[in-house]
């Protein structure tokens, strides 16, 4: 008999554990739906969290428990009312705390659905929609103070709690290269690469007539009707570009950061043979190749690329500047001339072709530096002084256009000073010494 009323005591003792849980739970819930929260209600929330921390055994009661304490902090904003300013709430938010209740609130939401029974999913989830713009209001003044880790991890909670936003995702992966944490970014661009993200789509925009200012909507039914209502003029569409290739292209350099090269070759690869249309992944394979300095696979995969997109004046570009470092003079002062073509304002080209026109000019000098003061080394020191006084007016309309692109280009101004002085350009000469100093003293 004694026996059996030990073990009819330990059940009668367990069911008290399990009502108690059951009356903490309802407690909580009953504070987490209001609208209005007291100070002494937060309190008591805090309260009813700990109690149930060590009490709770159940699965499900456990997954609550962890919910209810992680959403703390929201109770403390909602009960901060009116005075509810960023600054009041700067020791109640955190990245941490956001991650924390996204994971808890998500394993609420995965539990409900597989008892196929809401309790609390559709308060999570309205209020997660509420509280987006102000969450994604602190990830970005964050990203602004350049607390490039934080900004990441509260862009993949707000990935976690909605699934359907991958943009987010997209973003805590760049912010954590930002970061320098290339694991965590290359966890994201994986989780990308599996979701087989591209952010291809349209923008929509049109002009504020109140402010004159272009804004940009979340799809063109919205863009349509302030336009049909007359607050905005101008509505146009932009075409967003596949990122499938910025992001193929980071997995290889983060690959490549960590030697494993091979590694990287193989998810371009993959990733074209996944999407033969994607021209942004022959470019992204291309610049793997740069990367590892194998410049005729480089080449190769550049020509393939401009087969599709005869226009890409940065790959151009990069042949130009391969061409002149392999010394084909010929073949670079063409792809940045085509470069020019295509964009009249691509300084880089400009320049580019510039120093390709000053190209030997250092050779030069040191051959008239070692001439002597006979008749014949003076008939030689003319013919050097002349080649190299039409290098500089070769280069001279070059750096001339450079610089009226790229006014604050230190370089391109400096040298420019230097071609306007060795050719005798004294008033040029002052002027470009005098924006010299000014930009050397800022």
């Amino acid at each position: 008999m004694k026996k059996v009323f030990l073990v009819t005591g330990f059940t009668l003792l367990s069911g008290v554990t399990v009502f108690a849980q059951k009356d903490e739970l309802k407690s909580l819930k009953k504070i987490y739906s209001r609208s209005e929260v007291s100070a002494k209600d937060v309190t008591e929330y805090k309260n009813l969290v700990q109690k149930l921390k060590p009490i709770a055994s159940e699965e499900g009661d456990k997954i609550y428990a962890a919910f209810y304490e992680a959403n703390t902090p929201m109770v403390e904003i909602i009960a901060l009312g009116q005075t509810a300013t960023p600054e009041a709430m700067v020791g109640l938010v955190s990245p941490k705390k956001i991650s924390d209740f996204a994971l808890a609130a998500t394993a609420v939401l995965d539990y409900e659905k597989k008892l196929g029974k809401k309790v609390i999913t559709d308060e999570i989830l309205q209020r997660y929609q509420f509280a987006k713009p102000l969450i994604l209001s602190y990830a970005v003044g964050l990203g602004e103070q350049k607390q490039f880790a934080g900004t990441s991890e509260i862009l993949y909670a707000m990935y976690v709690l909605d699934k359907n936003d991958p943009e987010k995702l997209y973003f805590a992966a760049n912010y954590a290269v930002n970061a320098k944490d290339y694991d965590t970014a290359l966890k994201y661009y994986d989780e990308l690469k599996r979701i087989n993200y591209s952010g291809e789509g349209t923008a929509y925009f049109a002009t504020n007539v109140a402010n004159d200012r272009e804004e940009s909507f979340n799809s063109k039914a919205d863009r349509d009707r302030f336009v049909a209502l007359k607050t905005h003029v101008k509505p146009r569409e932009e075409k967003i570009p596949s990122k499938r290739g910025e992001i193929y292209r980071n997995i290889a350099l983060i690959l490549v950061e960590k030697g494993k090269v091979e590694e990287a070759k193989t998810a371009i690869k993959d990733a074209r043979a996944a999407n033969p249309d994607d021209t942004s992944l022959i470019i992204s394979e291309a610049n793997l190749y740069l990367q590892t300095k194998d410049f005729a696979t480089y080449k190769a995969l550049v020509k393939e690329s401009l087969a599709k997109d005869p226009n890409n004046k940065d790959l151009i570009f990069n042949l130009g500047v391969i061409a002149y470092n392999n010394k084909d003079l010929t073949e670079a002062e063409n792809h940045y001339k085509r470069v020019i073509e295509i964009d009249p304002t691509y300084a880089n080209a400009y320049l580019n072709l510039a120093i390709l026109k000053l190209d030997g000019e250092k050779e030069l000098v040191e051959k008239m530096n070692k001439l002597g003061n006979s008749d014949a080394d003076n008939k030689k020191y003319e013919v050097l002084r002349k080649q190299r006084e039409d290098m500089f007016k070769g280069a001279m309309p070059y750096l001339t256009k450079t610089v009226e692109l790229q006014p604050d280009n230190i370089d391109a101004v400096s040298t420019l000073y230097n071609v306007y002085r060795t050719l005798d350009m004294e008033t040029e000469a002052k002027a470009m010494k005098a924006r010299l100093k000014a930009l050397e003293g800022k």
